[in-house]
This record gives structure tokens, sequence and C-alpha cells, in this order.
């Protein structure tokens, strides 16, 4: 079993990289997220890394073929673990699956976010809901990391933020309006709000309360 690899990078692909260590050439794959913070990593070290690694074997009906995955910390390679838990998910997919910081999707599931884990590649509404039902309460720790990326937004509720500033402009708000009204209404909803009519009826109820 290959825990850990430390060498040179001499080679890399959309997800994955060549590392050479002690005369061996090693294909190690790479989830999104920890692709994006390889280059940070990396810097001022000529292309020296040091991988912690799960390593499986991915089976079809004729062969077998071994398989490293590669993270950063333990702390990554730990929610990776907990993730392919989950029924229906396995390395290959948690692999493709996880393209976000680790403390966004965390804290999707400990909300019960259903809207940003169908986000996910290869996430859909059912696998959604089995990942909240099997991870909810559990993975709180993975929501402390510090992260320096934007804060997690659903792209559907985005959506529908645009949505109802454009029936808001209609109804004949200005702009400037339509966008303060939309912040106001996500502000004391929060997560709740899963859809444009759930917003449309949040930015009415707070046009009632200032009124």
């Amino acid at each position: 079993m290959i825990a850990r690899i430390s060498g040179k990078i001499t080679g890399r692909g959309e997800n994955s990289l060549l590392v050479y260590s002690n005369g061996l050439t090693y294909e190690v794959f790479l989830p999104v997220m920890v692709m994006q913070k390889l280059e940070e990593n990396l810097e001022g070290k000529d292309n020296q890394i040091d991988l912690i690694t799960y390593h499986y074997l991915q089976s079809d009906p004729s062969r077998s073929i071994p398989v490293l995955i590669g993270f950063l910390n333990e702390v990554e390679k730990e929610f990776f673990q907990s993730f392919i838990t989950v029924s229906g998910i396995g390395p290959k997919a948690a692999l493709r699956a996880l393209n976000k910081p680790i403390s966004q999707i965390a804290q999707a599931i400990d909300e019960g976010d259903i809207v940003f884990l169908k986000s996910l590649p290869g996430i859909g509404a059912q696998r959604a809901k089995e990942i909240v039902a099997k991870l909810q309460n559990k993975v709180g720790k993975f929501g402390l990391i510090k992260d320096d990326r934007a804060p997690r937004v659903s792209p559907v509720k985005n959506d529908s933020q645009l949505e109802v500033q454009a029936v808001l402009m209609q109804l004949g708000y200005k702009k400037s309006e339509a966008e303060i009204m939309v912040k106001n209404a996500l502000e004391h909803a929060g997560n709740s709000i899963n859809s444009t009519e759930e917003l449309l009826n949040e930015v009415y109820k707070q046009k009632k309360v200032k009124a």
C-alpha cells in the first residue's frame, strides 16, 4: 500500500500528475480542489512535491488497475475517505465530484444544502440527499478549514437572484433597488431559499415588513 509519495513532477494531465521518485514515475490523480491549490504550494520548490496518497484497485471484468489519488495533507484525505462511504460514490466518482473547497462542501452537507451538492459534477438530487443522510453532523470539523476562496454560493440560487431582479425591474423598480431588495431577502432567509418563486415571496415579505 502506497501511503505517501515524494518526488519531482515530470508531467501533468487534466486531473493528474506524473511524479518521478527513486527511479520510478507514478501517475497520481488529484481531485480538482487539490489541483487548484497545487500551484501556490509549489512556489519556489522546483516542482518537488510531497503528497499523501489513497491507493486502491480499480477493477473491471478482465483486470485490476492500481490507482493513486493524491492530497496535500491528511485532512483532505480524511474528507475524501468520508465522502466515499456514501452509497454509490466510489473513489473515481469522488475524484470528479470534489471540485469545490472542502470547507464549502462540508458546510453544504451540514446545512443540508441539496442545491449546492447537486452542483458538484456527477451528483444528482438523489445522491445529494444520500450524502446529507450519511454525513450530516459528521463533517463539522472540515467546515473549519481556512479557505481564501469566495464564499459558497449555489449556482441555482445565483440564477434565481438574476431572475428575480429582472422581474422586479419589469415591475418598475430600478436595477439598484432590485439588487438591494434581493440582497435583503437573502440575508433574512439564507439557505432556506431554493427557487425563484421562494425568493420572490421573501422579497414580498420583506417589503411588507418595511412598509
